[in-house]
């Protein structure tokens, strides 16, 4: 039977700097109902990202802060602060944002906002995961959706997609087959969150 009083939906905002893949998963997942949640602004610091056009698709406005622009980039900071706090998200999610946010931002949101890492986690955190899982060696890679906390993708780990690596695979191959899986991880924690399924002691994430 459905409640009488369904739970509000959350109110949504995305961080996105290039082609805006994960962010098409996000909201395909909220356009067919998947995820309760209203998608209410997409920040880029990147005038000519591709994911700009992926929000207007699904009717999500954009904000364009050009971090290239700023003479001071403590700038662009506080600014993209004080556009998320007029916002009042219940949630941020990063999907390929390449700026590492500020104390300030997370401070002001925590435990909530949520980023997608094309690695296994605490594994080849930073940039170019998949190149560096890929020379290591390693026989098993992935990605993981976390929460981000202070650190450089060392926050609590929500869930994790697991891509086996075949001798004869390429970096490129590598590279898309996790990318398969961060579109089903993904809008799966951004769900969670909504439903309020999530729960976090001592670092650790329990789904409820």
């Amino acid at each position: 039977m459905a409640s009488l009083f369904p739970k509000p939906r959350k109110k949504l905002v995305f961080l996105a700097s290039g082609r805006g893949s994960n962010l098409e998963a996000v909201l395909q997942a909220v356009q067919k109902g998947r995820i309760r949640g209203i998608p209410e602004l997409l920040i880029t610091d990147n005038p000519e990202a591709s994911a700009i056009g992926v929000g207007s698709k699904y009717g999500v406005p954009s904000k364009i802060l050009n971090f290239s622009s700023y003479a001071q980039k403590e700038k662009y900071h506080s600014d993209l602060l004080e556009i998320l706090e007029a916002q009042s998200p219940d949630l941020i999610v990063t999907c390929g944002y390449m700026r590492i946010l500020k104390k300030d931002v997370i401070r002001s949101f925590p435990n909530r906002i949520i980023n997608i890492h094309p690695s296994l986690l605490p594994a080849f955190p930073g940039l170019n995961a998949q190149k560096q899982a890929f020379e290591y060696g390693v026989k098993i890679s992935g990605c993981t959706a976390h929460f981000i906390d202070e650190g450089v993708d060392s926050g609590p780990v929500i869930l994790q997609g697991t891509v086996k690596i075949d001798p004869e695979m390429t970096e490129r191959e590598l590279t898309l087959a996790i990318l398969k899986e961060e579109h089903k991880i993904l809008p799966l924690a951004v769900k969670l969150f909504c439903e309020n399924r999530l729960s976090i002691k001592n670092r650790k994430v329990s789904i409820l």
